[in-house]
């Protein structure tokens, strides 16, 4: 495997109008994906976030550096391809949704997943139509099949941009409910990312905080803000 890095190669980067889409350019020649698609966008903020990314390469680009076009190529490289099996493996989350598996001791810890977690369960059934069912212990137990078929409804109408993004949501969680949560700003994103946590955070409390595991943690963290920025990004409507 080859360790060379690109080196910078252009002045000037640009946003170009291309129909419904937008076009980024480097010197007037246009950015592809790494399997050589057009990477056109679907909105003009979205755009302007990956031509912001790769105005700032300094001499050697470095893709890390560069989380909107990443979510970009992914949306346009792999999810508008497989659409459908990533909307059904997302939608599948409810029927194992992390909100949903309660502790059956200590009373603190069940007081709390029932206060944290309770609120945004009936919030999915205001906002959704769909009423998921907490149990106690971690034997699956199936979810009713029409609250689940109204959470994958809106998951198989997403875009492959949105769909990009509500995957890190979702699989990051551990929840399709705090996916939905997070994406429609149901509350602050950093907020429903510690709601995912209350378990992790209560083993903390009891037996001490390691190290590695707080540095793993802040890595999907700030992933899961990097997602619900990029779906933002595909909602909005500023041209």
């Amino acid at each position: 495997m080859s360790d060379k890095k690109q080196k910078r190669f252009w002045k000037t980067t640009t946003v170009a109008k291309d129909g419904e889409g937008y076009a980024i350019e480097l010197d007037q020649r246009r950015i592809k994906t790494p399997a050589k698609a057009e990477l056109l966008l679907p909105t003009r903020p979205m755009a302007e976030a990956v031509a912001a990314e790769w105005d700032a390469q300094k001499e050697v680009i470095n893709p890390l550096s560069m989380p909107v076009t990443r979510s970009a190529n992914a949306a346009i490289d792999k999810v508008r391809h497989q659409h459908r099996e990533v909307a059904e493996m997302l939608a599948a989350y409810g029927d194992t949704d992390l909100l949903c598996y309660r502790a059956d001791t200590p009373e603190e810890l069940i007081a709390r997943q029932s206060d944290q977690w309770d609120p945004a369960l009936d919030w999915a059934h205001e906002t959704l139509g769909a009423r998921l069912i907490p149990r106690n212990g971690v034997i699956h137990q199936p979810q009713p099949e029409a609250a689940l078929a109204c959470l994958a409804a809106p998951v198989h109408r997403m875009t492959e941009f949105e769909l990009a993004g509500f995957h890190d949501l979702v699989s990051l969680s551990g929840s399709l409910i705090l996916g939905f949560a997070a994406a429609e700003n149901w509350r602050d994103a950093d907020e429903i990312w510690k709601l995912s946590r209350l378990d992790e955070n209560w083993q903390e409390e009891q037996w001490g905080a390691d190290d590695e595991a707080q540095e793993r943690t802040e890595i999907k963290r700030h992933a899961f803000l990097h997602a619900k920025r990029f779906i933002d990004l595909c909602r909005s409507t500023l041209q």
